[in-house]
C-alpha cells in the first residue's frame, strides 16, 4: 500500500509539470488592447488590430509620456502591456519595471538582477536584451548572463530561476524568452566564441528542462527523428556543392550539384558535414548556430519556427563541408522538440550570414484557392524565403534588392543558393565588394506583416564589405572570429563611404517581389509595427520615429527622438485611447561602430564598420535608454 501511495503521489506531482499551460497568455493576446507577446502574437506579425490612429489623423500624433530606464546602451525589443500594466526591460543589467498605466505610470515593482560586469565583455553585438515573456502568472526575463528568471507578475518576486548558459565559456543570451503552451523557450548566443548553441524549453511551473535541441552534432542531440524532412528529403543532402573539398580553396567553383546527384535523406549531417581540416576537435563541437531571434508558433500544427546562427569560426577554410545545421531555419514540435523540417539557407557560410532573423507566419489562399499557412524569413544573406509552413516546401526565394551579389539565385527545389565564386572568402585572401555585409541585408530587427494588405514590411541595409579570413585558434571564453571585415555603403551601383544606405521596403510574400521602397539615410534598425488602419511605424538610427502609408510607403508623420532607435514599435489601448510606443537608446552593431570609430576622419573604407561611424553626428555616446509613448 505504501509503495502504491508513493507511486500515486509521484504521478500527481508530475502531472502539472507535463500539462500546466498558460491560459492567461492566450486570454491576454485575444484582447487587442494588450501587447502581450514580444511581436504581438504567436505568428510574429508585428501587427496591431487597433485603428483609432489612422492615415488621416496620424499627423496629429503627439508625445504623451516618457520613462527613462536609467540604463545606457542599446534598448532592443518592446515592453509587454497586459490589462493596464506595462512590463519594461532594459539593456544590461536587464532591470525590469512594472508600470501602472491607470495611475500615471507609477512603478508597481522593479527587479534589479545582480550580474557580473564581466558578462558585458562576452556579449556579441552590444549589451542588448530583446524583451520579456508572460504566462502562468509570471514575467520571464532571460538575463544576459544566461540566467532565466520567472518573476511573479503581481509582485516581481522571484518564483524560480535556472542557469541556461555560462558566460565563462563565451555563451550568453540576448533573446526574449517566449511562452508557448506549458513551456518557456530560450536560446543561446556565442557563435563568435566557439560556443555550440541550442534552443531549450523549460516548464513554466518550476523551470525544469523539458527539451534541448542543439544546432550542430548528432541527430539525437539536434532532436532529428525518422520523419524529419519527410516531404523534402533533398534538404537533408550530404553535400550540395560539387567542390565540397576543393571549393574551400581559392578558385573553387561551389557549383550546386545537379539535383539527381544529391545524396538525400542522409543521417547525422550535423557531424558528417563538418570535414577536416579542423582547428578544434571536429568543428561541430564549437559550431556556433546561435539562437537569438524571435520564435513563432502555429497552434494548428504545434510547430515552433526559428533560425540558427552562423557556423563558428568565420574563417571557412578550416571547416570544409556544408556545416549543418548552422545558418538554417527549423520547425519543431513544441511538446517534444523533435524537428519536423529544416532548410539550410547558406550552406558552408563564408560571410557570417546568420539565419536567426524572425520567421513570420501568415495565411493566404494557395493556387487551389484554399487557406494555407506560410512561413517567411528575410535572411541576412539578402534573400527573402517563403515556405509552406507545415512541411517546409519552398514557395519563393528572391533577392531583396539587386545589390545582393554573393549568389545569383536559389533553387526552389533544394533551397541551395548558386554562389558566385568571385565573392568566396579564403584564408589570407582579401575578397572585395561582397554584398551584403556580415550585418546582413536585414539584421535582427524584425519585419512585420499586414493581413489587410497581404504585404511584408522590412528594414534593409545596403552595405557591402571586404572580407579577409585569417588564422585563429580556439580558446574557451575568448573571441574566435578568424576574419577581418571592412564595410561601406552601396549607393546606386557604387561602393562609397557615404549615406544613404537604408531602405524600408514592402514585399508580396508569395512571390517575394518588391512593392515599394522608401529610402533612409541609415539602415532602419528598429522592429516594424503595422496596424489595421494601414500605418507602418519604424525608427531610424539618426533619431527619427516615422509613420508611413502601408499601401504606398508615403511618409505621413515623424518625430525626432533623443537617441537612435533599435527598439521594436508596439501599440496598445488604455481607457479607450490608442497609444504607439518605441524604446530609444542606440545599440547593436551601429553603437559598437560609433564606440570604435567616433572620430569622423577614421571612417569610410578604412573603418571596420564604415558608414555607421557617421552616426556620431546624430547621437551622443552612450545613448540613454528611454520609453516614448505617443497618442492623439
Amino acid at each position: 500500500m505504501t509503495k502504491n501511495l508513493s507511486f500515486i503521489t509521484l504521478l500527481a506531482l508530475s502531472i502539472p509539470t507535463l500539462a500546466q499551460a498558460a491560459p492567461d497568455l492566450d486570454r491576454a493576446m485575444k484582447n487587442p488592447n494588450n501587447w502581450a507577446y514580444p511581436r504581438g502574437q504567436y505568428n510574429n506579425q508585428g501587427y496591431s488590430e487597433l485603428s483609432q490612429i489612422n492615415t488621416r489623423n496620424v499627423k496629429d500624433l503627439k508625445l504623451a509620456w516618457t520613462f527613462s530606464t536609467g540604463v545606457n546602451r542599446g534598448h532592443e525589443g518592446a515592453p509587454l502591456v497586459i490589462d493596464g500594466v506595462m512590463y519594461l526591460h532594459t539593456a544590461f543589467p536587464n532591470n525590469v519595471y512594472a508600470l501602472d498605466l491607470n495611475n500615471d505610470q507609477k512603478i508597481l515593482w522593479s527587479y534589479f538582477p545582480k550580474q557580473e560586469p564581466s558578462t558585458q565583455a562576452v556579449l556579441c553585438c552590444d549589451n542588448v536584451n530583446r524583451g520579456l515573456g508572460f504566462g502562468d502568472g509570471k514575467i520571464y526575463l532571460q538575463q544576459n548572463n544566461g540566467v532565466l528568471v520567472a518573476l511573479d507578475a503581481k509582485t516581481g518576486k522571484v518564483v524560480w530561476q535556472v542557469q541556461v548558459n555560462d558566460p565563462k565559456t563565451g555563451a550568453t543570451n540576448t533573446n526574449a524568452p517566449q511562452v508557448i503552451k506549458d513551456k518557456v523557450l530560450t536560446g543561446c548566443a556565442g557563435g563568435e566564441f566557439g560556443v555550440r548553441c541550442f534552443m531549450a524549453a523549460y516548464y513554466l511551473i518550476d523551470g525544469a528542462l523539458a527539451w534541448k535541441a542543439y544546432s550542430t552534432g548528432s541527430d539525437a542531440d539536434v532532436l532529428i527523428g525518422e520523419s524529419f524532412n519527410k516531404d523534402n528529403p533533398q534538404y537533408s543532402a550530404l553535400s550540395v556543392y560539387q567542390d565540397v573539398n576543393g571549393g574551400n580553396k581559392q578558385g573553387g567553383s561551389f557549383k550546386p550539384l545537379p539535383n539527381e546527384q544529391l545524396k538525400i535523406a542522409e543521417k547525422e549531417l550535423g557531424i558528417r558535414t563538418w570535414l577536416k581540416p579542423q582547428q578544434e576537435k571536429d568543428g561541430w563541437q564549437n559550431g556556433g548556430g546561435a539562437v537569438t531571434g524571435y520564435f513563432s508558433f502555429d497552434a494548428k500544427t504545434n510547430l515552433v519556427y526559428y533560425g540558427t546562427g552562423n557556423p563558428g569560426v568565420w574563417n571557412p577554410d578550416v571547416r570544409p563541408g556544408d556545416n549543418k545545421w548552422a545558418s538554417s531555419v527549423f520547425a519543431r514540435d513544441v511538446d517534444t522538440g523533435q524537428a519536423r523540417w529544416a532548410m539550410q539557407t547558406t550552406p558552408h557560410d563564408e560571410w557570417d550570414y546568420d539565419a536567426t532573423n524572425e520567421v513570420i507566419l501568415f495565411e493566404q489562399k494557395d493556387k487551389n484557392n484554399k487557406n494555407q499557412t506560410y512561413a517567411t524569413q528575410i535572411n541576412k544573406n539578402g534573400f527573402i524565403y517563403t515556405w509552406q509552413a507545415d512541411n517546409g516546401t519552398l514557395i519563393a526565394a528572391e533577392k531583396v534588392h539587386p545589390f545582393v551579389n554573393w549568389a545569383t539565385g536559389v533553387d526552389l527545389k533544394t533551397g541551395v543558393p548558386a554562389k558566385d565564386p568571385k565573392y568566396s572568402t579564403h584564408q589570407d585572401y582579401n575578397a572585395k565588394n561582397i554584398c551584403p555585409t556580415n550585418i546582413g541585408a536585414k539584421g535582427i530587427s524584425p519585419a512585420a506583416y499586414s493581413p489587410k494588405t497581404g504585404l511584408i514590411y522590412a528594414p534593409l541595409s545596403l552595405t557591402c564589405m571586404t572580407y579577409e579570413s585569417v588564422e585563429s585558434r580556439y580558446k574557451t571564453g575568448q573571441p574566435w572570429v578568424g576574419a577581418t571585415v571592412l564595410q561601406y555603403s552601396w549607393f546606386e551601383g557604387a561602393y562609397k563611404p557615404q549615406v544613404p544606405f537604408g531602405l524600408l521596403s514592402a514585399f508580396s510574400p508569395l512571390t517575394n517581389k518588391v512593392i515599394w521602397y522608401q529610402r533612409e539615410n541609415y539602415s532602419p534598425y528598429s522592429g516594424i509595427l503595422v496596424t489595421s488602419s494601414n500605418l507602418v511605424f519604424h525608427g531610424t538610427l539618426d533619431r527619427w520615429f516615422k509613420a508611413l502609408d502601408a499601401k504606398t510607403g508615403k511618409e505621413l508623420w515623424q518625430f525626432q527622438a533623443s537617441s537612435g532607435v533599435v527598439g521594436n514599435t508596439f501599440s496598445y489601448s488604455n481607457k479607450g485611447k490608442q497609444y504607439i510606443g518605441i524604446m530609444t537608446g542606440i545599440g547593436g552593431w551601429p553603437n559598437v561602430s560609433m564606440i570604435v570609430q567616433n572620430i569622423r576622419e577614421d571612417c569610410g573604407f578604412g573603418c571596420p564598420h564604415g558608414p555607421f561611424g557617421y552616426l556620431v553626428e546624430h547621437n551622443s555616446l552612450p545613448g540613454g535608454g528611454a520609453l516614448n509613448i505617443f497618442s492623439l
